[in-house]
């Protein structure tokens, strides 16, 4: 297959080389930057800029930028998509990139379905990518009620092959409500935890628990600032509720109550093991009736 990736940096250049690595598909690329562009084509990742001409003969074109761009590229480019194409956006929010993408591919005739890969890095940017980046990864697909089960064997065939350990099926909605808690989140308490002065004097006292609350904090601003703001509703209710959260902790520990503490605390493992005893698997879909609904 002719695989197009519009977007090279650690997650469309990890795209890119886990393609040309793992599989016989002709990968072609196209960054709005110069330098990126060079590397891609220098290290093999892709065999080509990503052009009109490749676009009428895509069979998979995989949408690796930020939201609003990821909407502008297919909008500016929809009339050069091929008809046989299936386009997939990996971007880490869904419901208004799924809505505007949806009726796109519903206008100009070619298939269309929001995807997320759950896997990433604190680093950024193509000389970060890694063909194993994918490695035991989950794929979220959000399939609507226009999507084929043919597209979505091809699209479970292509995953794996380039490393995703299984694809999870979700709705729009459903993505954006956990992925603020999962992902959005833990970007948040991670930037906020750093700007203790502590932060910058502890050396020879971190361990595994500062570098786990840490990492995340060097992200990139503007692009989780554009992804905050597509997902505040789901965001603003998880964030309240941590700080609700906390309030006990700090209350305990002011009135040296020794009781509250413990059971706080063992409140909080308890949970955690529960979380970790339980195990979901989500089954495909089994026709185009019965998959969940990505509502233009």
């Amino acid at each position: 297959m002719k695989i197009g990736i519009v977007g090279l940096g650690l997650i469309g250049g990890s795209l890119a080389k886990s393609v040309s690595l793992r599989s016989g598909h002709e990968v072609y690329g196209f960054d709005v930057n110069e330098e990126t562009m060079q590397k891609a084509l220098m290290s093999g990742a892709i065999v080509g800029e990503l052009g009109e001409n490749e676009l009428k003969d895509t069979d998979i074109l995989l949408v690796a930028v930020r939201p609003q761009a990821a909407i502008d590229y297919v909008k500016s480019h929809a009339a050069q998509i091929a008809k046989k194409a299936i386009v997939v956006d990996i971007c880490g929010v869904k419901r208004r990139v799924c809505r505007e993408l949806s009726a796109i591919a519903r206008e100009y005739g070619f298939a269309y379905i929001g995807g997320h890969p759950m896997a990433g890095t604190e680093n950024n940017g193509f000389d970060n990518a890694s063909a194993s980046l994918f490695a035991d990864a989950s794929m979220i697909l959000t399939p609507d009620e226009h999507t084929g089960i043919e597209m979505l064997v091809t699209l479970k065939e292509f995953f794996l092959e380039i490393g995703f350990k299984n694809l999870t099926f979700s709705t729009p909605e459903e993505h954006d409500k956990i992925i603020a808690y999962t992902s959005q989140l833990a970007h948040i308490t991670s930037s906020a935890y750093v700007k203790d002065p502590f932060a910058q004097e502890h050396m020879g006292f971190s361990a595994g628990s500062f570098k786990d609350m840490t990492r995340v904090a060097k992200l990139d601003e503007n692009m989780w600032t554009e992804l905050f703001l597509e997902n505040t509703d789901n965001l603003i209710v998880v964030l309240e509720r941590l700080i609700a959260d906390l309030q006990p902790y700090l209350e305990a520990l002011k009135a040296r109550d020794a009781e509250t503490l413990r059971a706080l605390l063992k409140e909080g493992r308890e949970i955690k093991a529960a979380a970790d005893a339980r195990r979901y698997t989500k089954t495909e879909p089994k026709a185009k009736k019965e998959t969940p609904r990505c509502e233009p």
